[in-house]
């Protein structure tokens, strides 16, 4: 029993998100009876899911995306620290990658691996290699060039654009609340691979929230000679990387409505409703 209320309390003191039970524990980890774990799970934000619902396009148009990097120059905030973190990911091209083929259920977009253009063209080498090797007729088909070029990148990250809380104290009870947001902004453009004209551009952004909660009590008791003092709080911080995602996955929606606007793709009456809803 005493095992029993040792471990809610260390769950409870350190938030957990799930206590692995003591049947079953091997040798090897038998020392730390008792461990955090946090079962995976697959991100599908509000934003994924209008992709992932899109009615599918008449002509899927063949894209390719060479970077979309971070151009903030923003640095993890480290108080006395001197951090050299990025202050957002670098991996925003793989999110904007996961967009495009999302959008319909991947029946919008025709997207070509340029990232890797090097490992493609090696990895076909070697096939070349092998097949004339063994005497292979086979022909390898050709690479599918792309009609559009999707640049841009992270362009904002913008910290401590709104701060403020709130707080109260009687009696040597007290509760305080702080806030913080920052704003991150995406840019996305279309070039028209046989011009070399920028076709369509759409800038998105999307707040991130930082709040944090706390209270204390600071009490004299028997006498006023011995002190309590209880301290507890919470801060939960919006997802940086979320928050780019959402970004990006906004985009993706807007340059459709405005590639279909502008006449570079079609979309039906219906179809249009159910986008703009």
């Amino acid at each position: 029993m005493a095992s029993r209320l040792l471990a809610l309390l260390l769950v409870v003191l350190s938030g957990c998100a799930t206590l692995v039970p003591m049947q079953g524990l091997t040798e090897c980890n038998k020392v730390n009876l008792f461990e955090c774990v946090d079962e995976p799970e697959v991100v599908q934000l509000p934003t994924y899911q209008e992709l992932l619902h899109l009615p599918p396009a008449e002509s899927m148009p063949v894209v390719a995306v060479y970077a979309f990097t971070d151009q903030t120059g923003q640095r993890a905030r480290r108080d006395g620290i001197a951090d050299f973190s990025s202050a957002v990911t670098q991996g925003a091209d793989t999110m904007l990658i996961d967009a495009l083929k999302a959008a319909g259920g991947g029946t919008w977009f025709r997207v070509v691996e340029r990232a890797g253009i090097d490992h493609l063209t090696r990895e076909r080498q070697i096939v070349r290699q092998t097949r004339d090797a063994y005497n292979d007729d086979a022909e390898l088909a050709p690479l599918l060039f792309a009609g559009i070029i999707l640049e841009g990148g992270i362009i904002g990250y913008d910290s401590n654009i709104e701060t403020g809380g709130n707080g109260a104290r009687y009696l040597g009870v007290g509760f305080s609340q702080a806030y913080r947001r920052d704003i991150v902004t995406t840019s996305l453009r279309a070039v028209s691979t046989s011009t070399g004209e920028i076709l369509l551009n759409v800038q998105t952004s999307k707040t991130i929230l930082s709040v944090a909660d706390g209270g204390d009590v600071f009490k004299f008791i028997d006498m006023d000679t011995r002190l309590v003092e209880i301290e507890s709080g919470m801060t939960e911080n919006e997802s940086v990387t979320r928050a780019v995602r959402y970004s990006i996955e906004a985009a993706v929606l807007e340059l459709i409505k405005q590639g279909d606007e502008r006449g570079y793709w079609k979309i039906t009456t219906g179809e249009k409703d159910e986008i703009n809803h």
